[in-house]
């Protein structure tokens, strides 16, 4: 099994750390490079940290400076050739890592995947299975397809090299979709019909603050990605076409007729910019190309 870098940054999360660590540490997974990085915690979480640190690569302290740039410390301490992150509430599901693991050693040409989206509630229960989402830059970039699930997402780290070998601490949540945005100019994303992590849903998470603001700063980040499309005329295409959605968004029947017709054909409209997903045939991960 390739060695995965798996990396936890954490703030005053002593409510659902644990819970976090071990769905990590209870893979059993063979070659698992797991690094902590706490943010200057002033509850139990150290205390929480240090009843496991036996069992981490390593852990330590970065004080007061956003989950994305503690993430990007600890990325910095790894050497995995597959890399993801699990933030402090959420949770991998059973051989979550097998899943990845197997699949980046029998299929060397996928460079990053996700699995099915996934969320468990407050109190860790999987509550929610998504279908299999498809995905594809230009959708993505179109302002479809944005939300990829970050806990259920991993990559190899030349991927991440070519794509900057860092993530952006511009952002306070929507820093995975900016990671994402660079990640599509060099590799398509194939999704995985396996359960793979989820997203625990609870009223202190970053992105729920606050999901109008969120979502927005998400289509504004993959309006900006825009300028790095390098044919011109699918630039012109893509401008266009979220000039539209910027026109109709504040007029409410031309907008849900924009949704209907445009919008959402994106998610279900097949098309050659789709990778084909990965599944399991009983044997072997294979490529379903239908």
């Amino acid at each position: 099994m390739p060695r995965i870098s798996l990396v936890t940054a954490v703030y005053n999360g002593e409510k659902y750390l644990e819970a976090t660590i071990r769905s990590i540490l209870g893979q059993g997974y063979p070659n698992l490079e797991y690094i902590i990085v706490d943010g200057g915690s002033t509850d139990g979480t150290v205390e929480i940290i240090r009843k496991y640190e036996q069992q981490l690569t390593c852990w330590f302290r970065q004080d007061g400076s956003g989950v994305y740039a503690a993430l990007n410390q600890g990325f910095a301490r790894s050497t995995g050739e597959i890399m993801g992150w699990l933030n402090a509430s959420d949770l991998l599901h059973v051989d979550g890592l097998f899943v990845v693991g197997s699949v980046f050693a029998e299929l060397p040409e996928v460079q990053w995947i996700t699995g099915r989206p996934t969320g468990f509630s407050s109190k860790g229960m999987a509550v929610r299975v998504g279908a299999v989402p498809r995905w594809s830059r230009y959708r993505f970039l179109a302002g479809a397809n944005l939300f990829i699930q970050q806990e259920s997402t991993y990559w190899r780290r030349g991927l991440w090299k070519r794509a900057g070998g860092t993530l952006s601490t511009e952002f306070r949540a929507e820093g995975d979709c900016e990671l994402w945005s660079r990640f599509f100019r060099y590799a398509q994303l194939h999704s995985v019909d396996a359960l793979i992590a989820g997203y625990r849903l609870h009223e202190d998470a970053l992105s729920s603050s606050d999901m109008d603001g969120y979502v927005r700063r998400c289509d504004e980040i993959a309006g900006r990605a825009v300028e790095s499309v390098e044919r011109p005329r699918w630039r012109w295409l893509l401008k266009a076409f979220r000039w539209v959605t910027r026109v109709v968004r504040p007029i409410p029947k031309l907008r849900g007729f924009w949704h209907l017709a445009a919008i959402n054909s994106l998610y279900t409209v097949r098309g050659r910019d789709w990778p084909p997903v990965i599944e399991w045939d009983d044997r072997q991960w294979r490529f379903r190309r239908k």
